[in-house]
């Protein structure tokens, strides 16, 4: 299949890359950064690399770009900002919004004017849609939260809703991603080998997650199954609270993991951005049962290991 992909050269797109020239895809990756180099061996695919920056419409107008749209089969868009890297300051918030949004806008009304439409599009959410709660469990049915990022959530799910009706949607709402190189797993893997690790904040709060791993290849199994699409949690089917998922991470390395991390300290460094990792949701995902995805890692312990 041919496919345009935006958004996909950092954490994810590491791993997604070689992964879609594995299964036989040609690629047009679109990114604002310059071109990467995949770690990919006989690689037999057609490979293009165009470094536009999608939040601006304006590159929408690049011929390059428009052909490469006009001639895709399917689109993967996961563009976005990362959310918890930085103070949610005004100007922060206006970056994760735009980086989103725009891209989001931008290619739906690209793909309006196209004489052939793509296939499939794959667009991202997060899980951050539903708000955050201790107590509550969210599926794909659960309402929206009232919060900043329910509200962007729920912003860019409806762009992505206004695609071609030839064009087959497919949301995921991804939750915490786990891979050593990146994420919310790479910032603390440096602090649990030295002995200094534990939970942030209060330990209680649910951490729903899924495997690099199992998000790209639940990405490459849309792609090619017709009958996947509406919005999916990407989210494996044991979330733990941060308490265990400290427990279970030191076990791995063979760390205590004793020292937990006061909330006020990472709200000193993120501001709003720690609610991220301070408050959390318990998801589950029903349409994934539903379609008889099987995980390659469905428990903590084993998506660790291998990340680790």
């Amino acid at each position: 299949m041919q496919l345009l992909l935006l958004g996909c050269t950092g954490f994810v797109g590491r791993e997604l890359l070689p992964y879609l020239i594995s299964q036989g895809h040609d690629l047009t990756i679109v990114s604002r950064k310059p071109s990467i180099k995949i770690r990919q061996k006989n690689i037999n695919q057609k490979v293009n690399f165009l470094q536009i920056n999608p939040a601006d419409p304006e590159s929408w107008e690049n011929s390059s770009l428009l052909e490469a749209l006009e001639s895709a089969e399917g689109v993967v868009n996961l563009v976005g900002e990362p959310i918890a890297e930085k103070r949610w300051t005004k100007s922060h918030c206006k970056v994760i919004t735009n980086s989103r949004l725009m891209t989001t806008n931008s290619l739906i009304t690209a793909m309006k004017k196209t004489k052939h439409p793509p296939k499939v599009l794959i667009n991202a959410s997060a899980i951050g849609y539903y708000g955050s709660s201790q107590e509550d469990c969210f599926t794909e049915m659960s309402p929206h939260g009232k919060d900043f990022l329910s509200t962007l959530c729920k912003k860019w799910e409806e762009l992505a809703s206004q695609k071609p009706k030839q064009t087959r949607l497919l949301i995921i709402r991804i939750g915490i991603v786990l891979g050593s190189d990146g994420g919310a797993l790479g910032k603390m893997l440096p602090i649990f080998r030295i002995g200094l690790g534990g939970p942030l904040g209060s330990g209680k709060q649910w951490m729903s997650w899924i495997h690099r791993t199992d998000l790209c290849q639940l990405i490459g199994l849309a792609l090619s199954k017709s009958h996947i699409e509406g919005v999916i949690n990407g989210v494996a089917p044991e979330p733990v609270s941060m308490s265990k998922f400290s427990k279970t991470l030191g076990e791995s390395l063979g760390r205590p993991s004793l020292l937990a991390i006061p909330g006020i300290i990472l709200k000193l460094l993120l501001g709003d951005g720690a609610k991220v990792v301070l408050e959390g949701q318990l998801v589950e995902s029903k349409q994934l049962t539903k379609f008889n995805y099987n995980f390659k890692y469905p428990k903590l312990s084993e998506a660790l290991l291998a990340s680790i």
